[in-house]
């Protein structure tokens, strides 16, 4: 191969990697690239936490809390491996921890998510997997993770599927009153 053609090819790599449409990289010493996310959809009188926990003494004693009891009730998020404290900070309850011991904040929950579930990370990252919005090749906002799936209970609750569409040449030759005619199933369509 010449060498002209090489340099092309490395020229053009290059210029794929420097002018590439994406997230920033962060100046941390880590340099975890930085999303545009909308603020998470806490529920409310919830956050921030440190205004009931800030005078709380941390227990960190894995145990059935009595606090927080629809989310006890509810939780299923590999519950024989996981607590609170696997991914709230004990000493700072407005934070999360990673694995690390590094806080977030809960704007960069996908952080937490995408350790355990990195292929589905990956693919949130590329814009395959949930919702982002913005230009194409500009500026995009993505969907935290939480904005889909509850963090105690990410699994989706089972959908039951609507009837087909009717086609329309089912009804062609069938003289029918406007009361007659099917209706959308699911309502008005905005």
């Amino acid at each position: 191969m010449s060498s002209l053609r090489i340099i092309c090819i490395l020229f053009g790599i290059l210029s794929i990697v420097t002018f590439r449409a994406g997230p920033s990289l962060s100046r941390d010493s880590d340099s975890i690239p930085k999303y545009s996310v909308p603020p998470p959809p806490f529920s409310e009188g919830i956050f921030p936490c440190s205004e009931c926990h800030a005078d709380m003494e941390t227990d960190p004693t894995r145990r059935e809390l009595e606090e927080h009891t629809e989310i006890v009730e509810m939780f299923d998020h590999a519950s024989d491996q996981r607590w609170c404290l696997d991914c709230h900070n004990p000493d700072d309850r407005d934070k999360l921890r990673l694995v690390s011991g590094k806080l977030i904040s809960f704007e960069e929950s996908y952080l937490l998510c995408g350790q355990c579930h990195g292929t589905i990370f990956r693919d949130w990252k590329a814009g395959v997997h949930g919702k982002r919005t913005g230009e194409w090749n500009g500026k995009k906002t993505y969907r935290l993770c939480v904005h889909c799936h509850n963090p105690h209970k990410p699994k989706f609750k089972p959908l039951t599927p609507l009837p087909p569409p009717v086609k329309p040449q089912d009804y062609q030759n069938l003289k029918l009153n406007n009361d007659e005619i099917p209706r959308n199933p699911i309502g008005k369509i905005q």
